[in-house]
C-alpha cells in the first residue's frame, strides 16, 4: 500500500481509445487498488468491471456497498478511515485495543456486504526486537482470529518495505510474517504478500510464494523501480509470478497497486492481460 488518495489521470478525453478488457478470468481473480485510479468511485467500479476484473481493494466501509451494487468484490476492506494506519500496528501491544475493537467490530459488517478480507498492519518497530515484535503481533492477532474465524473473514496483515517507502515497519520480511502466522494458527489470520515491497527488501519471489503459501491470503502488485506498470520496463517476470501464484493452489484474490506513468486504465488492463494464467 503507497498513498490513499486518489491518482490523478487524464482518460476520458475524445481522442482516447478505451482499452480493450482483458480475455477473460483465467485461474487468478484479478483486482485493483482504488487509489491508483482517478474518477468518482461509482464510474471507476464500471469502468474496471468492464475490463473484466472480478474486484476492487482498499475500500472503506462506507464504500463497500458501491463495489457490490456494480457487480464486484470488494477483495480487500479497510476496517475503519483512521489516520497513522501503516505506522500503529499489531507490533505496538498500546495499540491493541484500538486495532481489537476496531477489527472484531468490522469483521461481521464485512461478512454482511461479501467482503472477504481486511486489511491490516504489523506497525512500526520504534526500538523493538523482532522476537518482541512477533510476541506483541501474536497476542493481538490471536483476540481477533475467533471472530474472523466466527465470520469467514480473513484478516490480512500487509508486509511492507522500510528501506524506500515506509521507514522502521517492522514486518518488513516474509520470515517475521510467517513466524506470526504460524504461531497465531488461524486460516482467517493470513499474509497480504506485496510483491513491490518484498522484492525491495529480499527478492526470491516466486521461491518464496512456493515456500510460504500456506500463510499468504492475498497479493498486491507493482513494478520496481517505482511501484510503475509491471510491464517489461521494471524487473520482474509478472507472468511468471502469476503462474507461479497460480500453480500453488492459491484461490484468493491479486490485486494490482501500481501508479501508471502511461494511461491507467490502459496499463491496468495491460497488468490483467500480463498476469491471466
Amino acid at each position: 500500500m503507497a498513498a490513499l488518495s486518489a491518482a490523478a489521470g487524464t482518460f476520458g478525453r475524445a481522442d482516447e481509445r478505451a482499452p480493450e478488457a482483458f480475455p477473460g478470468v483465467g485461474r487468478l481473480k484479478q483486482s485493483v487498488c482504488r487509489w491508483t485510479l482517478p474518477g468518482p468511485l461509482p464510474d471507476l467500479c464500471q469502468r474496471i468491471k468492464g475490463l473484466g476484473l472480478q474486484g476492487i481493494d482498499l475500500l472503506y466501509p462506507d464504500e463497500w456497498q458501491v463495489a457490490r451494487a456494480s457487480g464486484l468484490t470488494c477483495s480487500m476492506g479497510y476496517a475503519s478511515r483512521r489516520g497513522h494506519l501503516i505506522e500503529n500496528g499489531f507490533s505496538d501491544p498500546q495499540q491493541h485495543a484500538l486495532l481489537i475493537e476496531e477489527l472484531n467490530t468490522a469483521i461481521p459488517w464485512a461478512a454482511q456486504a461479501g467482503v472477504p478480507n481486511l486489511i491490516a498492519m504489523f506497525g512500526n518497530r520504534r526500538g523493538r526486537s523482532d522476537a518482541e515484535g512477533i510476541a506483541n503481533c501474536v497476542a493481538g492477532l490471536s483476540k481477533v482470529a475467533p471472530v474472523a474465524a466466527a465470520h469467514g473473514v480473513t484478516v490480512c496483515v500487509e508486509l511492507l518495505n522500510s528501506k524506500v517507502d515506509h521507514p522502521d515497519y517492522q514486518g518488513d520480511h516474509t520470515a517475521f510474517g510467517a513466524a506470526v502466522m504460524a504461531k497465531v494458527g488461524s486460516p482467517h489470520v493470513k499474509l497480504l504478500y506485496d510483491i513491490y515491497h518484498m522484492q525491495i527488501m529480499e527478492g526470491d519471489v516466486i521461491r518464496t510464494i512456493r515456500d510460504q503459501r500456506q500463510w499468504i491470503g492475498h497479493f498486491h502488485t507493482g513494478g520496481v523501480p517505482g511501484r510503475h506498470e509491471i510491464d517489461g520496463s521494471q524487473e520482474l517476470n509478472y507472468h511468471a509470478v502469476a503462474t507461479a501464484i497460480a500453480d500453488v493452489g492459491f484461490n484468493g484474490y491479486i490485486a494490482h497497486e501500481f501508479t501508471a506513468k502511461g494511461e491507467p486504465y490502459a496499463a491496468l488492463a495491460e497488468a490483467c492481460r500480463i498476469c491471466q494464467v
